[in-house]
């Protein structure tokens, strides 16, 4: 978009080659299906980006700004979580949070950010600029919402069925903890299962526990950090 303002090329047409070599890398660091989807987007954004016609709706530049940037965020947001993105820095921001455990929302913001520092060399113009980071705020806030797997939850399940249910969640790649409890009103001897998950997959367990031992006693809290391998032991 800078580009296409600065040089008056069509904005449509830049989208797609600057995301042709992420797209590649991409293809390489994160995973096929992953770009396939990807692949989709930007070519029906692309396509949109022409068809489209540009029309003024807000008069004021805060809530173009605000509201375009929610916009924006709900579509990356919604097409990350379910496993796709919308290019450029979204294959970035996924990349990166496969070596570091950190919001998409936050990368994207960041390295969105870089880029209008780089506006504001070319047009000294600081409204512009201000303007633009206030939308990138309200989308990678947005993504944040949406796209929540980098958010971790500590399950503690306190069960009768311990086997049943081990036999279904060790099918899942995260790690699971027995600790022996006994209850302190009824005396009787219980399993603890501690498990660590995303936000993004805590319906699936709960719904899973459930059907198994609808008894189940479930506390989930949520977890500050994780230090060490997150996903079950190879052994």
């Amino acid at each position: 978009m800078v580009i296409g303002y600065i040089t008056g090329g069509n904005i449509g047409l830049l989208y797609f080659i600057l995301n042709l070599p992420v797209l590649l890398w991409g293809w390489f660091a994160v995973g096929h299906r992953f770009i396939m989807w990807s692949i989709y987007t930007v070519i029906l954004s692309t396509l949109f980006l022409q068809i489209i016609p540009v029309t003024q709706i807000a008069e004021d530049i805060v809530l173009g700004s605000v509201f375009g940037g929610i916009l924006v965020g709900f579509g990356s947001g919604l097409t990350l979580r379910y496993g796709g993105s919308s290019g450029g820095f979204d294959i970035i921001a996924s990349i990166v949070t496969r070596k570091r455990d950190l919001p998409v929302g936050m990368i994207i913001f960041i390295l969105n950010g870089a880029v209008i520092a780089l506006l504001v060399m070319f047009t000294q113009n600081w409204d512009s600029a201000l303007y633009s980071l206030l939308s990138i705020f309200s989308a990678g806030k947005v993504v944040d919402l949406i796209h929540v797997r980098h958010i971790k939850l500590t399950a503690f399940i306190i069960t009768t069925k311990t086997e049943e249910l081990l036999a279904k969640l060790l099918s899942h790649p995260r790690g699971i903890t027995i600790i022996k409890t006994r209850g302190a009103y009824s005396q009787a001897d219980r399993d603890m299962l501690m498990t660590v998950r995303t936000k993004y997959e805590l319906a699936e367990l709960s719904k899973t526990i459930t059907s198994i031992d609808p008894h189940a006693f479930i506390n989930i809290v949520e977890t500050v950090g994780v230090i060490g391998d997150f996903s079950k032991p190879k052994d």
